[in-house]
């Protein structure tokens, strides 16, 4: 197994109360493979792809338990040394947000270029050659002229392409992609995904790709995990999920892509709003905003149930939404 997550559990003391961020993760990725995490912002995809790359703001944040396997080493106890070599070589993220991520003062040439000094010890000119490589391996035009720019004179597409050039550069066995097109346009999304899963298929990596977008992981991912308040609440093969959710909260969010043959509808959203990490309703988190919610909900916390092999829903009536 490459990454294996269990029990994962983050909080942020902050001055309303502890928020509960994550509440007992588990999944797992093999090589070649690819897990896409979904759910509402607040949900927690971020903070545990965070406390997975070690780069988990602390304070305010502390991992309070669990374990996080990488190729089967925990890496909760490594030092800030043992961490740091794994990122970028072992392990490396894609941001949502290129052009925030990326350093205003020194050209894409360099920040791609700093990949093979500091972990390969490679000499400056060789390193400015390696990333004109990567730029046209992820598909820059005129990336020899373009080397020396600044990312403020590419555009959007361009920038996530070099995100991903950098993620790329130590061809790492793990990538995590937190909301990669988060701000494009739906052709470049395609686009960005499309070579993702290209350049992940030539490397034989795993990915984690964080989303709130259902619609974008349908022809990329293998399997989902949808999380809600903190915790995992369904998780199977993609294809499974698309053809009837086992979980209210899923049925939900797929009601809410826009559908062609809907036009003219109201598109559907689902009622209420997310909940405050300082104050989960008891039971199950979801049930103020569930049309099955019933006592047992309130009162008592679902587990994660086995719907079928590779399968699980965390709903006491599992099986009346897989039915509905």
């Amino acid at each position: 197994m490459l990454l294996e997550v269990r029990d994962l559990r983050v909080e942020f003391h902050t001055r309303d109360g502890v928020a509960k961020a994550v509440n007992g993760v588990n999944y797992s990725v093999e090589a070649g493979e690819t897990l896409a995490v979904l759910g509402e912002s607040g949900s927690g995809k971020s903070v545990t792809a965070q406390a997975v790359m070690g780069i988990l703001d602390t304070p305010p944040g502390k991992i309070t338990g669990g374990e996080i396997l990488f190729q089967g080493k925990d890496l909760l106890r490594l030092g800030e040394e043992e961490r740091r070599q794994i990122r970028g070589a072992g392990m490396a993220m894609i941001f949502q947000d290129a052009l925030s991520s990326l350093n205003p003062v020194l050209s894409v040439g360099d920040q791609l270029g700093e990949m093979f000094v500091v972990h390969q010890g490679m000499r400056r000119k060789a390193a400015r050659a390696r990333a004109v490589e990567l730029m046209e391996w992820v598909g820059i035009p005129g990336a020899r002229e373009r080397v020396g720019q600044y990312p403020h004179q590419f555009s959007g597409g361009m920038r996530q392409r070099i995100m991903i050039a950098m993620a790329l550069a130590l061809e790492p066995a793990l990538i995590i992609a937190d909301e990669p097109t988060t701000a494009l346009d739906v052709t470049v999304q395609a686009q960005v995904m499309d070579l993702l899963a290209k350049l992940q298929s030539e490397l034989a990596m795993g990915l984690v790709l964080i989303t709130h977008d259902l619609g974008v992981v349908a022809d990329v991912a293998d399997k989902i995990a949808v999380m809600y308040a903190g915790r995992i609440v369904e998780t199977a093969p993609v294809h499974d999920v698309y053809k009837a959710p086992a979980h209210p909260y899923t049925k939900g969010l797929l009601a809410s892509i826009p559908r062609l043959d809907h036009k003219g509808r109201e598109l559907y959203a689902i009622k209420g709003l997310p909940p405050n990490l300082t104050s989960i309703p008891s039971g199950c988190a979801f049930h103020p905003r569930c049309p099955l919610a019933r006592d047992r909900c309130r009162a008592e916390t679902p587990p994660l149930y086995e719907v079928s092999h590779e399968r699980g829903s965390a709903c006491h009536f599992w099986q009346e939404a897989l039915r509905g």
